[in-house]
């Protein structure tokens, strides 16, 4: 009776840490974002075309980015200073003319580049309305240019657009858009 008692006991000790351990076990991690390539959708300007790419999953599920370069189109002693130059290079004017800043921009890095990051709402032309972040950082006398448009949240948006830029692959590319080759 006594052995009884002693391994019943042991059970619901282990049975209530079990129940603990589970209760304080992290929640798994929200599914990452893949980022899977499009054709570039704009029409040629005075810049070479870029890359386009669609966020599947993640907190930017159904995003799009735009990211290029522009050589030479940079101040080679300051970069990116303000938020104005982030409204005229970024790009966002090429997903639609009526964009509205919805916030002071902020200081960002991608490997050795540094610029800013700048929010947005867009009025898109069917009625609809999307958030979106213009991203532009220089290095040397060029500029690199990203914009992230979506029905979701421009933090989140930004957020993965960057981690995204910070992969190895996109950093190569980006050294070799830069380098003009």
């Amino acid at each position: 009776m006594r052995r009884a008692a002693t391994i019943a006991l042991v059970l619901a000790a282990l049975g209530a840490s079990g129940v603990g351990a589970y209760q304080l076990a992290p929640s798994p991690a929200p599914a990452s974002a893949h980022w899977r390539e499009l054709a570039w959708p704009f029409p040629r300007d005075g810049w070479p075309a870029g890359r386009a790419f669609r966020c599947e999953g993640g907190s930017c599920d159904g995003a799009k980015l735009y990211v290029r370069a522009k050589r030479g189109f940079c101040n080679c002693d300051r970069g990116v200073a303000d938020d104005d130059e982030v409204d005229r290079v970024a790009d966002i004017d090429l997903i639609t003319p009526r964009f509205t800043a919805t916030a002071p921009g902020e200081v960002v890095r991608v490997g050795e580049m540094h610029g800013r990051a700048r929010r947005y709402d867009l009025a898109m032309s069917d009625g609809a309305s999307h958030a979106a972040v213009g991203v532009a950082l220089s290095r040397r006398c060029d500029l690199f240019v990203a914009a992230a448009q979506g029905r979701g949240d421009a933090s989140a948006m930004q957020h993965a657009a960057l981690a995204f830029l910070e992969t190895p692959q996109m950093k190569t590319w980006v050294i070799a858009a830069l380098d003009g080759k």
